[in-house]
């Protein structure tokens, strides 16, 4: 890779980590080109995008990043790196628990999640735990039509007269 090749390469990669909010570093090392490549395919189909980086390039990418602060996951730069960016801040947990059931690695050295910086293999359960805001909102509207849902359920059961829905109104209370 000649200079310029590299300056480009750091410039790209400094702007996906730039435009990310999910970004994960594993270890891929000692994996099979097979195992490599089904590993591509499911991350492509759970829409997080993986890539194995160089070390050093990555690192100077991190400091190029002005708005933010990596932290200690620079220190995770050791050995084979891939990186994964993802929508979702549970995506490639879940993907890499997955892989996992079958394989030792990939292995998480570090993560990166709005502005949270999670550092070692031990926090991937908890990273694949946390829900995604989708599924957050998911939640919130479930229990915001439990109590129109007992409501309607209520009139529908009393046969809607006024004493029937007092009666289980006063049942309720």
């Amino acid at each position: 890779m000649t200079k310029e090749e590299k300056a480009k390469y750091v410039d790209e990669l400094a702007g996906d980590l730039a435009s990310n909010n999910v970004i994960y570093l594993t270890d891929t090392a000692e994996l099979t080109v097979e195992a490599v490549n089904s590993l591509r395919r499911k991350a492509f189909n759970a829409n997080v995008s993986m890539r194995v980086v160089k070390n050093t390039l990555l690192e100077k990418a991190m400091d190029r990043v002005e708005d933010k602060d990596f932290g200690d996951l620079k220190g995770t730069l050791k050995g084979a790196t891939s990186i994964m960016f993802a929508e979702a801040g549970n995506a490639p947990a879940k993907l890499i628990k997955d892989v996992r059931k079958k394989l030792d690695k990939p292995v998480l050295k570090g993560a990166w999640i709005d502005e949270g910086v999670y550092i070692g293999d031990d926090q991937l359960t908890m990273l694949a735990d946390i829900k995604s805001k989708e599924e957050l909102i998911g939640d919130i509207i479930g229990l915001l039509q439990s109590p129109a849902k007992n409501v309607i359920s209520g009139l529908k059961g009393a046969g809607g007269t006024i004493a029937g829905i007092l009666k289980t109104l006063e049942e309720r209370a």
